[in-house]
């Protein structure tokens, strides 16, 4: 799969409707912890650090993993350019190989990033995210529902500015339980329009088996949000606290 190169570069222009301020507030007050103004938090699937960087100007300190280089470059102009208690620290691994230097408070994966791991990679996140969250500290996560993937099938999207149009297909496959969207991106340079393609897969993952991953993994207190964002239909919203080591 070729995701996140080229729309890397237009990704914050194609995404101008996200209620980022909305996340922010849930997922700050999702892992809060009784007595801690701020927390060390990871952000995991980053992207282009937007959200990170918002926690971090609230006093925060921010590790951002991704494992798309070219999101991750935006991620770190973000951080330079931003005033910061603590600037955030952006890290380039696949979220199942996740490895951190130590232990983070709280740990959240926004804006469906989740749904782009394969099922059989969950359980090694599972385990890896207990192993890197402080006993007590809280996960907390959002997915697109099946029900919202098997609804795009077919569907055809285009958004578009004076130099930009992004043009993107969907396919349900019911025998993968998975979105499959192609994206072709033109981008005007100069006199001329340049066109580029991205192939992406979401995985439908049922919120039940997701939660039982989270159980037997080391997580208690699991829990499945709707209706968080009225704007957002189609998400959840995952809540768990993690147990000792």
């Amino acid at each position: 799969m070729n995701a996140y190169g080229p729309l890397a570069g237009c990704y914050d222009l194609l995404t101008g409707d996200v209620p980022y301020d909305a996340l922010a507030d849930f997922y700050e007050n999702a892992l809060a912890l009784p007595g801690r103004e701020s927390m060390t938090l990871l952000d995991l699937c980053c992207g282009t650090g937007t959200l990170a960087c918002m926690l971090a100007a609230r006093g925060h300190e921010l590790i951002g993993v991704d494992v798309s280089e070219e999101m991750l470059a935006l991620a770190q102009e973000k951080a330079e350019q931003g005033e910061f208690r603590i600037r955030p620290m952006f890290l380039c691994q696949e979220a199942a190989e996740l490895d951190l230097y130590g232990t983070v408070e709280g740990a959240y994966c926004s804006l469906d990033a989740l749904n782009y791991l394969p099922p059989e990679e969950l359980g090694e996140l599972v385990r890896r995210l207990h192993l890197f969250i402080e006993p007590g500290g809280r996960l907390a996560l959002d997915i697109h529902s099946p029900e919202h993937l098997r609804a795009l099938d077919g569907q055809v999207f285009v958004d578009e500015s004076e130099d930009l149009l992004c043009l993107w297909r969907a396919e349900f496959d019911e025998g993968e339980a998975a979105l499959f969207y192609g994206m072709d991106i033109f981008s005007r340079i100069g006199g001329l329009w340049r066109r580029e393609s991205e192939e992406h897969v979401e995985y439908a993952h049922e919120p039940e088996k997701l939660c039982e991953l989270l159980r037997a993994g080391g997580f208690k207190d699991v829990r499945v949000l709707e209706n968080v964002l009225p704007e957002q239909p189609g998400r959840l919203f995952v809540m768990a606290e993690n147990l000792p080591h």
